[in-house]
């Protein structure tokens, strides 16, 4: 069975957090939702929150993907980040 929750925040928050979930493709219920799944899987606070983890994880799936299509390998880890962090 469902149930709804009513919270209480102030106006600019809410608006800026529905732009944050926005652009990552999620509206403020979905976020919500999310937020509260992962706090029972993990026990806790699953994440730290930033507005930049969908770009981040992007950039380092595409570099994943990139890694095993040309085999590419360091023989630093400083190289290595360098190169992901461009």
């Amino acid at each position: 069975m469902n149930t709804t929750i009513n919270i209480r925040i102030d106006k600019e928050t809410k608006t800026r957090a529905q732009k944050m979930l926005g652009d990552m493709g999620l509206d403020l219920s979905s976020g919500i939702k999310l937020f509260l799944n992962q706090v029972v899987t993990e026990q806790g606070i699953p994440f730290t929150p930033t507005r930049n983890t969908a770009k981040i994880r992007a950039h380092w799936d595409k570099e994943a993907v990139e890694t095993l299509k040309h085999n590419r390998r360091y023989k630093r880890t400083k190289n290595m980040m360098d190169d992901i962090l461009k």
